[in-house]
């Protein structure tokens, strides 16, 4: 088992692996920007070691820092989190170089799967289903004409590494394809430093499913079910929940069945999730995230495993330690994303938390690194709460969330805690058919209602 573990992020998700590193009695270290001082994550380790000041590619995406932290500490591990370098093939390298293990896939794994289209070609070849749209790169608008014509309007323009909705266009006639591509262009180039980009068709009032897989690097792999994570704004998550309302459990063998056997074939190691267009029954890959989600939490919930401690697992070359027979879901899980922002222009809601109760009771959960008396910065990411809740069904699950949203207190702030009561008070949501258009729309109705 690794020994020291360094946490290379921050807030609720280095919280929750330092969380897990004293439940296997691993020393952790916390890293932090001089913003970050008295955050929580700092508090709960065991060391910390400040890596610069409040700016990311100062501190948390400023690897040579995260390296000198890791000799400071003499940790023999990183845990990357979600966000940030979690991604990054050239920090597992770097770590690889120092002989420190990178706590996820290999670099050659998070490079293949961090080019959209390289991914795509690899699980084609894998069996796994995908999006129809571009043979590779769309170079010009001449051929991007070509494979629009071929795929059919309306398609979807893509950064090749993107995410996040960045370098994203939507074309529904011809006439439109040309100004989004080179718009398409210019904003994946100023997100992510590459311009390229390719097509896919875009389906309809799709459902958004992602089936959360294992692999132990030796060519064994399991998978977890699925996450529904179709209410989402700008192409941001906001509420997830498992298993969906839409697939049977034939269904649910079958894709996962076939995702498990792909991740096998790869001798992937670690944590992975494949993310899914589904729609008319059938699935269409999009994508393959390489580390940890924020949405993890209703996984553990209904399978009753540790999801960080099994990548802890992993990386200390103990193997998986569940196989796929020994592992069934119980009950319903809800996850909602509380931001700290400002209904209904959703801006950025940065200060002083004068006051911060957190909802408890049976089957209720929260990862927050929040606590009274913290500043919340102006600087990062603003979700700042996942609330998680657990039931024997779908309807007891939403009546634990209405009752937890009411206890939450959080003061001092703008969140986006009020939303999630519109939400549950949807008959769309009730009946469990939103798809990935459902809360925009609601969220302009409700607008012009007012």
């Amino acid at each position: 088992m690794l020994k020291k573990i360094l946490v290379a992020n921050r807030g609720e998700i280095a919280l929750r692996v330092i969380r897990a590193c004293k439940e296997l009695k691993i020393a952790s270290v916390a890293v932090h920007s001089t913003a970050d001082s008295n955050s929580m994550h700092v508090k709960m380790a065991d060391e910390s070691v400040c890596i610069g000041p409040p700016k990311a590619s100062d501190s948390y995406l400023n690897i040579p820092n995260i390296i000198a932290a890791c000799e400071i500490a003499g940790a023999d591990s990183v845990h990357p989190g979600y966000g940030f370098l979690s991604e990054n093939p050239n920090f597992a390298e770097v770590l690889s170089d120092h002989k420190i293990i990178f706590i996820g896939p290999s670099a050659e794994h998070i490079r293949l799967m961090g080019d959209k289209v390289s991914a795509k070609r690899t699980m084609t070849d894998l069996g796994v289903p995908c999006v129809p749209g571009s043979k590779g790169i769309v170079e010009t608008i001449e051929q991007a004409e070509a494979s629009a014509k071929q795929i059919g309007y309306p398609v979807i323009i893509k950064a090749s590494a993107g995410g996040g909705g960045r370098g994203m266009k939507l074309v529904t006639q011809p006439k439109e394809l040309s100004e989004s591509y080179h718009a398409a262009k210019t904003e994946a180039e100023s997100a992510f430093g590459n311009d390229e980009v390719y097509l896919e068709k875009y389906l309809l009032n799709p459902k958004h499913i992602e089936i959360q897989i294992f692999g132990d690097g030796f060519g064994n792999a399991i998978h977890l079910g699925e996450r529904d994570c179709s209410i989402q704004r700008r192409h941001q998550k906001v509420l997830e929940e498992a298993p969906s309302t839409v697939l049977n459990e034939k269904q649910r063998k079958e894709i996962g069945l076939i995702c498990a056997q792909a991740i096998a074939k790869l001798k992937y190691a670690g944590a992975g999730t494949i993310e899914f267009l589904y729609s008319a029954g059938n699935f269409y890959f999009i994508e393959m995230n390489t580390r940890i989600q924020v949405e993890h939490p209703i996984t553990e919930e209904i399978f009753g495993i540790d999801l960080v401690k099994e990548q802890i697992r992993i990386a200390s070359k103990q193997g998986l330690s569940f196989k796929q027979e020994e592992v069934n879901f119980i009950g319903h899980s809800i996850e909602c994303r509380i931001n700290a922002e400002k209904i209904p222009n959703f801006t950025a809601s940065p200060g002083l938390i004068n006051a911060y109760h957190a909802p408890g009771g049976l089957g209720v959960r929260i990862d927050s690194a929040l606590y009274t008396g913290y500043r919340v910065p102006p600087y990062y990411d603003s979700l700042i709460c996942k609330l998680i809740v657990h039931g024997k069904n779908r309807k007891e699950a939403i009546a634990k969330l209405e009752r937890a949203l009411k206890e939450l207190i959080i003061d001092g702030v703008d969140t986006t805690a009020g939303l999630f009561d519109l939400i549950l008070k949807s008959d769309t949501f009730l009946k469990g058919t939103y798809d990935i258009v459902w809360l925009e729309n609601f969220l302009n109705e409700t607008s012009q209602a007012k």
